[in-house]
């Protein structure tokens, strides 16, 4: 007879093993299908034995200008990222001293509302301003994305600083930009990198804006990877091979600093 303790182990292994698969079979199956000859990424039934191809990459950066989408990527996630961060800062250590809410809610709503509501008014302004198409408008744009996610995330950091070490560094002569840069910035460090983690992957993987606002020189790799999307046909092999490689940085970036991002999450979540 199966005892209750078994039974619960059990039960939390199944429920594991179904939340592994429920979050790896579709990583999985976009990475076996970049590998996979384009005749054999749509077939019916799948073929799960199959003859390894580099094919979709080689049409991939051969034959498209992928490596550039993916630089300008780069530079508009980590512009956003690094604007975010300088602006939210500041703001997240004011609110948190003062201990006001309105500010955190009203960046709160520009993160929740639909990305359309923002998409007129700035295709007006960048195209009076002539930066329609550049990496500045889109670096701009998606700081209304990563700036509440900083905010919000480097918070309960400071909610959590002791005040009597601001106010010790403010007795001893420092000044606002002091107390910020030599006391509390690296108390909340893990935070920092918690932050932009986060807001780096928020604005890698954001699509609207960059759609609209992206010239030539300036698309992005999630918009260009579209282009393998047809009206009568979709060429998979290189769509797969598009979000691969579209996956990696985040991917790479989380597993380099991985000790440190969850250490981060549990910091901010204890205050006192």
């Amino acid at each position: 007879m199966v005892g209750p303790r078994r039974t619960a182990r059990l039960l939390d292994a199944l429920q594991l093993a179904l939340v592994v698969v429920i979050l790896v079979a579709p990583v999985a199956w976009m990475v076996a299908s970049a590998f996979k000859p384009r005749t054999e990424v749509a077939a019916i039934p799948p073929r799960i034995i199959f003859t390894p191809t580099l094919e979709n990459f080689v049409e991939l950066f051969q034959r498209t200008d992928f490596l550039e989408n993916t630089l300008n990527s780069l530079i508009v996630a980590g512009g956003s990222t690094i604007l975010g961060l300088v602006l939210a800062f500041p703001a997240a250590f004011a609110m948190s001293w003062h201990r006001m809410t309105w500010p955190a809610t009203a960046t709160l709503f520009a993160r929740m509302a639909p990305g359309t509501l923002f998409l007129l008014p700035w295709l007006v302004m960048f195209t009076w301003l002539g930066l329609v198409g550049s990496h500045l408008a889109l670096i701009l744009t998606h700081a209304v994305i990563t700036l509440p996610v900083a905010i919000w995330v480097l918070l309960p950091y400071f909610d959590a600083l002791p005040r009597e070490i601001i106010e010790s560094a403010e007795i001893d002569g420092c000044r606002q930009h002091q107390t910020l840069l030599r006391v509390a910035l690296p108390m909340v460090a893990p935070g920092v990198v918690v932050a932009a983690i986060l807001c780096f992957v928020f604005s890698w993987n954001y699509f609207l804006f960059a759609l609209v606002l992206s010239g030539f020189d300036s698309k992005t790799a999630i918009v260009a990877s579209f282009n393998f999307i047809g009206e009568g046909v979709t060429n998979w092999g290189a769509l797969m091979a598009a979000a691969t490689v579209i996956a990696l940085p985040p991917l790479i970036l989380t597993l380099i600093i991985q000790r440190r991002l969850v250490g981060g999450l549990s910091a901010g979540a204890v205050k006192g």
